[in-house]
């Protein structure tokens, strides 16, 4: 009975277990300084990843909206929430509570603000759409974003936007990583989100039992959006440089390419994916000439064989097998 209930915990609550031992293993790192300022500098760039990660699983994963438009929202709270710490606030490392940690995450929340009203009129448009009609709408709203960032001059244009502060640490990312996990998680568990897995099921269906399928995917969109504007944020904050180059349709097929890796509506699968494909490229850094074919060969091999899923299949068959014991 005992080993019954723990196999029913671990199940229930494996998302935030797994979350909460990856924290603790971040901080343990990072406090007595036992891997190199570089590989904490990889880790902390797949926590940003983890973010888009959850953000575009939303829409596309449980929502079912299939989208090529999500480096454009990053790339709006990134050029935004750098320009104001830079130009406006002039904000320095270092500074205090108030004048620094306030001001800084003010800025995050106006870039997503801004990338959300942004995504709500856009969303507007084109969620009326479906299948490669959509994701060819989102793929020349990335584009169209990319070209303006290009022509804007106060912000570098194609120069990039060099000397943003880094304000980014490994505690205001793991916190920005458990918002989104709680938040995403517990908007999945929700009548909203079950109203979108409705809607990815089938959504004739759907709107017959009084579904509004419009209201729906664009309540997912603007929430996705926030948060990948936020992780653009945080990224530019850490790595000191935006550049329209960073931003185009290559970037948002990485994203989906950690959703299809970490599996379709995922939590645990966003998190795992998130930082292993950030991690996997710099450990084949051994040999240029592998990596180039060792990377395409693993994620082919993960998508096919979805590693993630046969885990959990395995899980819950031991479970099943340990409470009938």
């Amino acid at each position: 009975m005992d080993s019954t209930l723990n196999y029913q915990f671990l199940a229930k609550y494996k998302w935030p277990v797994s979350a909460f031992i990856l924290t603790l293993i971040l901080i343990f790192l990072d406090r007595f300084q036992v891997v190199s300022p570089y590989i904490m500098f990889v880790l902390m760039v797949g926590l940003c990843n983890v973010i888009l990660t959850l953000s575009l699983n939303l829409i596309t994963g449980i929502t079912g909206q299939f989208s090529l438009g999500h480096a454009g929202f990053m790339a709006v709270g990134a050029y935004i929430s750098a320009y104001l710490t830079k130009v406006v606030f002039h904000l320095k490392p270092g500074a205090g509570f108030f004048s620094g940690t306030v001001l800084f995450i003010l800025s995050l929340l106006i870039g997503a603000l801004v990338a959300a009203v942004i995504a709500y009129f856009l969303g507007l448009i084109i969620l009326r759409l479906t299948g490669d009609y959509l994701c060819i709408a989102t793929l020349g709203f990335n584009q169209i974003v990319v070209v303006v960032l290009n022509n804007m001059d106060f912000i570098g244009g194609p120069r990039g936007f060099y000397g943003i502060p880094k304000l980014s640490n490994l505690w205001t990312l793991l916190f920005l990583a458990w918002i989104s996990v709680v938040f995403i998680s517990r908007y999945i568990h929700s009548s909203r989100g079950r109203n979108c897995e409705a809607i990815l099921g089938d959504e004739i269906a759907a709107e017959s039992l009084g579904i509004d399928s419009l209201k729906v995917k664009l309540h997912a969109l603007v929430i996705g959006c926030f948060f990948a504007a936020l992780a653009g944020g945080m990224l530019v904050h850490l790595i000191q440089l935006a550049h329209p180059t960073q931003y185009t349709f290559i970037k948002s097929i990485e994203i989906l390419l950690m959703v299809v890796v970490g599996g379709m509506g995922s939590i645990v699968g966003s998190v795992i994916a998130g930082i292993g494909l950030t991690v996997l490229p710099e450990i084949l850094r051994f040999s240029q000439d592998l990596r180039l074919i060792l990377y395409p060969l693993l994620l082919i091999v993960f998508i096919s064989r979805d590693p993630l899923k046969y885990l959990q299949r395995r899980f819950s068959l031991w479970r099943t097998r340990a409470g009938g014991e």
